[in-house]
């Protein structure tokens, strides 16, 4: 009988969650963060204020716990592919990035959109970045060098998702991936024209 009004009390508490997140990424949709209220939060919810409270301090800790659920599954995704005994292709590491933004894609599209979080997208940048160091071979290039292809291809990857997120009809992950891969691995050059030979 207690573990029956615990499993009803667990489907309330995710229910409120999950409406109240609903609520907060529409609102990002089309205003920043600091111009929520928590009643119009919880207005369109359809909840009250009071239960709001019982789960969040303010918008910004229930944005910053969103935030940080995010990131440890994005982390998650990225230790089990920068295993340091890990062998995962280029191909299979961007297709779960890609598996787990279709997966979160309201979230994504909203954090990436443009009443999103920069800081959100620089802390994921920055997990990327580290992994990548720990992976540095004799061949990679030297560390300022590093630094520029990183962002040359993390600001195209950031482009290429935020694209992606907002179609109405988009590629699956598996298609989205094989695109990424061939971009990162031929550049542009399959976009423009072949040299002329003299």
């Amino acid at each position: 009988m207690a573990q029956e009004k615990k499993e009803r009390t667990d489907r309330r508490i995710r229910k409120t969650e999950a409406q109240l997140l609903q609520s907060l990424m529409t609102l990002m949709q089309e205003k920043d963060i600091k111009d929520i209220s928590v009643k119009e939060l919880s207005d369109l919810a359809d909840i009250n204020r009071g239960t709001f409270y019982l789960h969040y301090r303010d918008v910004y800790d229930m944005l910053s716990q969103v935030e940080d659920s995010v990131f440890q599954e994005f982390n998650d995704i990225l230790d089990k592919n920068f295993a340091p005994t890990g062998e995962a292709s280029m191909h299979a590491v961007v297709k779960d990035i890609f598996s787990f933004l279709d997966n979160n894609r309201l979230i994504a599209r909203t954090l990436l959109g443009p009443h999103g979080d920069l800081a959100f997208v620089n802390r994921m940048k920055e997990m990327v970045r580290l992994r990548l160091l720990r992976l540095r071979t004799q061949e990679a290039p030297p560390a300022d060098d590093f630094d520029y292809y990183y962002a040359f291809i993390t600001s195209g990857c950031i482009g290429l998702i935020q694209s992606w997120l907002n179609r109405e009809t988009p590629e699956p992950p598996d298609r989205i991936a094989s695109l990424v891969e061939k971009m990162i691995l031929q550049g542009l050059s399959p976009m423009l024209p072949a040299p002329i030979r003299t």
